[in-house]
């Protein structure tokens, strides 16, 4: 036996487009044109948390202090209800400073957990038929 060299079609290695793997990623969640494209959703909250506890969560976000223990955050997603559950996961007070859409999505996302909360039986519950 002797081992067999690949002998098919080989590849020029190019460099990562936007230069790392974590801007890489993120811009294929993104509107991702070539350019430094922003989220197709951008809003803009306060917290009711210092800014130092925001900042980690907030990749490519900006967080600007408004004092010891609240912060403006502004940041975006790839829809508005997914950027009004990140906003929500910092377990704090949110004051929703706009766009209208993100308010509204904030809203709908109450309802579906509201609702998720309901003690009537789920569809798992449910007897085979």
């Amino acid at each position: 036996m002797t081992p067999r060299t690949p002998t098919g079609p080989h590849f020029t290695v190019r460099q990562l487009p936007g230069g790392d793997v974590s801007t890489f990623v993120t811009s294929r969640f993104r509107v991702f044109d070539g350019t430094d494209a922003a989220w197709p959703c951008q809003g803009e909250a306060i917290l009711d948390l210092p800014a130092s506890e925001v900042v980690p969560h907030i990749a490519d976000g900006m967080v600007e202090p408004l004092g010891p223990t609240r912060c403006r955050g502004i940041t975006g997603s790839w829809s508005w209800t997914a950027l009004a559950a990140s906003l929500g996961r910092f377990d704090a007070n949110l004051h929703v400073i706009g766009p209208p859409a993100l308010p509204e999505a904030c809203a709908t996302l109450a309802r579906s957990y509201a609702a998720a909360t309901t003690t009537e039986p789920c569809w798992l519950d449910a007897p085979n038929k």
